[in-house]
């Protein structure tokens, strides 16, 4: 029986987040009133020329640079040719010979295997505007009419084209999910995938296992979320061996995933670049970007994901800790500022990704909003770590800092949390407990250390939960030795 390898390249369409359109002034705002964010040069009224968004150029500068690509110093606009009732202009102002950003790669992890995706290239176009198309089905099939919003139409979009080195599902999905924090990181998007900001098209085929050969493609497209990729891609896997299994064939074609119920559907026939027929934009002038354009892109490259999580490992946080504070956002500096004031770098993570984030989502907040520092995290880590607070009182005390009590010291004795350190006082209530439960204590002394936990927990109860356990536990074990 043949054994299948999937061959899975991924295009992904970023919008940009820049204040005007690509070739005009028109504001980029999403959820404006339909057509309200339009001007004769994206409406292509007779006359109009576009000019170069240079903002948007250095946006997609500054994502070919982060995915190792070669940032090319001459580049042009070409017109892509095609039926766009979305697009007044009916032609796509996009790239094709000479992109701005060539021949890169990014490193992904699945499962603690790395991967390396080539990227092909990373080019600029214009986005379309948005078709509402009116029926039962919600597709162009059945509707009973479309309503076209123009407000998109030539938002920048950037483009980012893989090799075809991609091989499962999951490593699609870490693929898109690492590029969407690129994205963010560089802040040139915020890659919302639920408002189309991020949008994935994904080409899929199969070939027996050893071949070199690639076998014809299906694309997926128009993918708007890291799952549905993954059960998209995953079903199209399935679908296609089922076809050549049976004797059938795979037809070059676009595809359409219904996420309700989980299968790809035929689109049209996919097109080759010939078909669009390519030539320069005779509007727009060749791009030049000099070396020290270049250069400042670079300068202003923050630290990337890879690097951030690299650097929590290092500094003390497990893998998923990592992997959260990266994703948090402010979170992860916060967290190098505690450990930098001596905090315990995995008790600090666990705070962070644990009670901090479930407060941050609760209340619908950012942390730079609440009264939470790296100062007040270190000093609550002191406190846990000395003694003087209990693991349970410490993220009651982390709860009432969040909600501007005051600094760690001061919640916990407004809350009357701080543990009884006193060796004699603790002593004295370890003496009546076991004086309680002599069985317990003979056992003990036979070797059965069953007996602790219960004893521990009597003292604590006793306490009211003040007592250090740890201090409570000694006490206990030197008194089954007199």
């Amino acid at each position: 029986m043949t054994e299948w390898e999937a061959v899975i390249g991924l295009e992904t369409h970023v919008e940009l987040q820049t204040k005007s359109k690509m070739f005009c002034g028109c504001p980029v705002d999403f959820g404006d009133e339909p057509n309200t964010a339009v001007c004769p040069v994206c409406l292509a009224l007779p006359g109009a020329l576009p000019v170069p968004n240079r903002e948007a150029i250095e946006g997609i500068l500054s994502i070919g640079d982060a995915l190792n690509c070669t940032l090319t110093e001459d580049s042009l606009f070409y017109r892509k040719n095609y039926f766009y009732p979305d697009l007044p202009k009916n032609y796509q102002i996009s790239q094709y010979t000479f992109p701005l950003c060539v021949d890169g790669h990014l490193d992904v992890d699945v499962d603690g295997e790395s991967t390396t995706v080539g990227i092909t290239r990373v080019h600029m176009e214009e986005d379309t505007g948005k078709s509402t198309h009116v029926g039962e089905s919600g597709r162009i099939h059945g509707a009973e009419h479309t309503l076209l919003d123009f407000n998109r139409a030539g938002v920048p979009l950037v483009e980012v084209v893989t090799e075809p080195d991609i091989r499962s599902p999951e490593q699609a999905r870490a693929y898109g999910m690492e590029l969407q924090r690129i994205v963010r990181a560089l802040g040139v998007s915020d890659a919302r995938l639920e408002e189309g900001s991020m949008r994935f098209d994904a080409n899929i085929s199969i070939r027996p296992v050893g071949s070199e050969e690639l076998g014809t493609r299906s694309e997926v497209k128009n993918v708007n979320s890291l799952r549905s990729m993954q059960r998209a891609i995953a079903y199209e896997i399935t679908r296609q061996i089922e076809v050549l299994e049976s004797g059938g064939s795979i037809h070059l074609e676009t595809r359409h995933w219904d996420e309700a119920k989980g299968v790809t559907k035929p689109g049209r026939t996919k097109e080759d670049s010939a078909d669009y027929r390519y030539f320069q934009d005779p509007d727009l002038l060749p791009l030049h970007i000099d070396d020290a354009w270049r250069e400042r892109v670079r300068d202003r490259r923050p630290k990337l994901p890879a690097a951030k999580r690299a650097r929590y490992r290092e500094l003390g946080a497990d893998e998923r800790a990592a992997d959260l504070l990266t994703d948090a956002g402010d979170l992860g500096g916060l967290f190098e500022s505690a450990v930098a004031e001596g905090a315990d770098a995995r008790t600090v993570a666990i705070w962070l990704t644990g009670e901090v984030v479930a407060y941050l989502r609760r209340e619908e907040t950012e942390v730079g909003e609440t009264s939470l520092t790296a100062s007040s995290l270190a000093r609550l880590a002191e406190m846990t770590t000395g003694g003087d607070l209990s693991a349970t009182a410490a993220k009651e005390v982390l709860a009432g800092v969040l909600a501007g009590e005051g600094n760690p010291r001061d919640v916990a004795e407004a809350r009357d949390l701080l543990q009884i350190s006193d060796v004699n006082a603790i002593e004295a209530e370890v003496d009546a407990v076991l004086e309680q439960h002599p069985q317990a204590l003979e056992k003990l002394r036979e070797g059965d250390p069953k007996p602790i936990g219960f004893l521990v927990g009597q003292v604590m109860r006793a306490t009211g939960g003040k007592a250090d356990p740890r201090m409570v536990q000694d006490l206990i074990r030197k008194k089954t030795q007199e």
